[in-house]
């Protein structure tokens, strides 16, 4: 296919870029002495520092792919509805503080979930967070491979190999300290690219060409009325939130904080979050337009970008989605290495377990990581929105959970274990029977029902004071 960068170009992006977050990595990586600097940025990191990297991460390969392929099949209210996943961020942003509070010490949101709830409900959530994270990894591995493909012609399998090496690489060496530092940067890189994009997609088409356009021949992503879109828009909100609230990603960075910066940070990314999906996505509505035959519809962001910005905007384009793709993906490699490490290694494998045998452990556990994303990217099996959404089953499960233990006494271990076993097979179930766009919704359903009925027959109280002393020792 025709493709708007050379090879030899965007292998050449990739070089330079990698070779600089890799050298970033290690002189950052020199600062780490402890576990604490290595997984937590030694926990005192300001408010500049703290937004960029919420805003950064969040700003995933999957909002400015699956963006994009969400708009192309569901029309106004797809890129509308993700564009919700802003609500998260915000809603966070209190919890931040509170967990802040709650366990100054703790590394997980593992920690949490096993003080709170104790054993059963702490096994469950392991179980859902490491599934969701597995999901999360793979879906940006592939993003980078159908990225590097889409804008160059380079081999789906070069560009995603080659991706996963620079973040694990740098992850590797530096720590979160490292993911922080090169998200800030990636921050500013993404929000200039982005306006350049739409201002430039704008000036070649307008709004009076793609609404034509549309209205003759696909007057569906124009309706406000569009059933299966409406139930994306709730769904979505959901899933968002679920992602967030449930996730070590945004746990550890609660910890990472400084005492008086989270719930601010949080807020800030939000906002500054809340456009990204509704730019994004709005490339994909020129595809019809543009006469764009699209292989699948996951691809459909970077091709609209690539024809109508020529070889230039092609590479604007290659390094800001590269950028959002690196900034999530070292964000996620930190926090799942993280979680295995203090909940299955020291939690289940080696109780005595040093901060400096952790220290070893995590760092083989990110290598490892990266190998078993590699080769599960490898079959691309699926598109990027449908791997991302069947985690929604799992994750949605667990936002009472989450919220009910951190504010109320009267949510029970037992209550929790149950809720989110029961919305993620109900989440399932609506998964496979009605499609992607209510797995969420259905999932938060059935685990608020069955929290709240086995919470009040139960009635055991929670003392909050006990929270916190055993955050660092198992």
């Amino acid at each position: 296919m025709d493709t708007a960068l050379a090879p030899g170009m965007a292998l050449f992006i990739l070089l330079v870029f990698g070779l600089i977050w890799i050298a970033f990595g290690y002189y950052l990586g020199r600062k780490n002495k402890t576990l604490d600097d290595y997984m937590l940025a030694g926990r005192n990191v300001g408010l500049a520092f703290a937004a960029a990297t919420a805003m950064a991460t969040w700003v995933t390969s999957n909002t400015t792919m699956t963006a994009p392929q969400v708009t192309y099949q569901l029309g106004v209210w797809g890129m509308v509805g993700y564009s919700l996943g802003a609500v998260g961020l915000l809603m966070f942003a209190p919890l931040a503080k509170r967990i802040k509070a709650l366990l100054p010490h703790g590394f997980t949101s593992g920690d949490f979930i096993r003080e709170r709830y104790g054993i059963l409900a702490w096994r469950i959530f392991l179980m859902i967070s490491l599934f969701y994270a597995f999901g999360w990894l793979i879906s940006l591995g592939m993003a980078g491979g159908i990225l590097v493909h889409a804008l160059s012609g380079v081999p789906y399998h070069v560009g995603m190999s080659v991706i996963l090496l620079v973040c694990v690489s740098y992850t590797l060496l530096g720590g979160l300290r490292a993911v922080i530092a090169t998200d800030f940067v990636q921050t500013i890189i993404i929000l200039l690219g982005l306006i350049f994009i739409a201002v430039l997609v704008i000036k070649n088409i307008g709004f009076d060409t793609m609404h034509t356009d549309l209205s003759r021949d696909h007057p569906m992503l124009l309706s406000l009325l569009f059933p299966a879109a409406i139930m994306f828009l709730f769904n979505n909100l959901l899933f968002g939130v679920g992602e967030i609230f449930h996730s070590n990603v945004w746990w550890s960075r609660a910890f990472a904080f400084r005492q008086d910066t989270g719930a601010r940070a949080y807020f800030i990314a939000g906002m500054f979050w809340l456009p990204i999906p509704i730019v994004a996505g709005f490339v994909a509505l020129a595809a019809p337009s543009l006469g764009i035959n699209v292989p699948t519809a996951d691809m459909v962001g970077p091709l609209v970008a690539g024809q109508i910005l020529g070889a230039t905007g092609a590479v604007v384009v290659f390094i800001v989605v590269f950028s959002a793709l690196a900034s999530s993906l070292d964000s996620l490699l930190a926090a799942t290495a993280d979680l295995i490490t203090q909940d299955l290694y020291r939690g289940h494998l080696n109780r005595g377990a040093t901060d400096e045998q952790c220290l070893r452990i995590g760092r083989f556990v990110i290598v490892g990581l990266g190998v078993i994303t590699w080769l599960l990217c490898v079959p691309r099996l699926t598109t990027l929105a449908s791997l991302l959404y069947f985690t929604g089953a799992f994750v949605a499960s667990a936002i009472w959970p989450i919220v009910f233990g951190l504010y109320f006494r009267w949510t029970t271990g037992l209550a929790a274990a149950l809720a989110m076993l029961a919305g993620t097979a109900c989440g399932l179930i609506a998964y496979f029977q009605i499609g992607f766009y209510v797995a969420a919704l259905v999932s938060c359903a059935a685990s608020l029902a069955v929290i709240v009925v086995v919470s009040c027959l139960d009635k055991r109280q929670f003392d909050f004071a006990t929270l916190g002393s055993g955050a660092r020792q198992l």
